[in-house]
């Protein structure tokens, strides 16, 4: 049985699906790594212009696996130390992935949301929810902290300082019309309707260039890492340039507009 699953439900979206339904997707090596190796294979992957994320089931994935990790690979012969120093590692692969893919990535959050399964959504550039959906940043619950693959990080730039650390430190749930009243997700939508929303939303996407919305995602990422507000202006308008002067997408989108027609980027 694979654990990640791969399709191509409409041309150029890839839609992975985490395949674990009766552990509600939950974080186990044996999942985590083939997420890892897949996601880097869709992003080589030239004929994928947006990339869908969800989970198999009525969960999106629940976080670490209470009942079994899986098998860490390449550990023989090391202390337990050096074995949870690199398990963290694997998984924080995982969302240096998600951040270095090509493509945008929406998160289609069709359930719970928990622990490690939150962090995932977190890590995605946009995310849609099913009504039933819901977020919680589990660890405080078991007495650890709520800090995990990037969570302190991403979560206060998604929803503000004050909501992550009142949802981070009370292990409260988030539901789907809360997480859409704070921004934490674009939109909620009814559950039978979320894919096709998903692959509406990309659609909308892949109708612009190429190079258009690769570079758009990465400024975005990179402005909230960006040290001042000048030095990032710098960045952008360098990256500006870079398309305005080196294809002729500008002047196909004037004379697309002039004639009353979908413009065909060739970047």
């Amino acid at each position: 049985m694979s654990f990640v699953l791969v399709e191509k439900p409409r041309p150029q979206i890839a839609l992975v699906t985490l395949n674990r339904p009766e552990r509600m997707n939950a974080m186990a090596f044996d999942v985590m790594v083939p997420l890892r190796e897949t996601l880097e294979a869709v992003a080589a992957d030239n004929d994928v212009r947006v990339v869908v994320l969800t989970g198999a089931g009525s969960g999106f994935c629940s976080g670490a696996d209470l009942q079994g990790a899986g098998k860490v690979p390449n550990v023989g012969g090391l202390t337990r130390t050096t074995v949870a120093r690199r398990s963290m590692d694997l998984l924080n692969d995982v969302m240096i992935a998600l951040r270095r893919m090509h493509q945008p990535v929406i998160a289609a959050v069709n359930g719970a949301a928990i622990g490690g399964g939150f962090c995932l959504s977190v890590g995605a550039d946009i995310r849609l929810a099913a009504e039933g959906a819901y977020f919680r940043a589990a660890g405080i619950n078991n007495g650890l902290a709520s800090t995990e693959l990037g969570m302190s990080y991403l979560l206060p730039r998604a929803i503000g300082a004050s909501r992550a650390f009142e949802i981070m430190l009370s292990g409260r749930d988030v539901d789907a019309a809360e997480a859409e009243r704070i921004g934490l997700v674009s939109r909620t939508v009814l559950a039978e309707e979320l894919l096709d929303a998903c692959y509406d939303l990309a659609e909308r996407i892949i109708g612009f260039s190429r190079v258009g919305t690769e570079l758009t995602k990465r400024m975005l990422w990179s402005g909230m890492e960006a040290g001042s507000f000048e030095s990032h202006m710098q960045h952008e308008g360098t990256a500006q340039l870079y398309v305005r002067l080196t294809t002729e997408n500008f002047d196909e989108a004037i004379r697309a507009r002039r004639d009353r027609r979908t413009p065909v980027y060739e970047d």
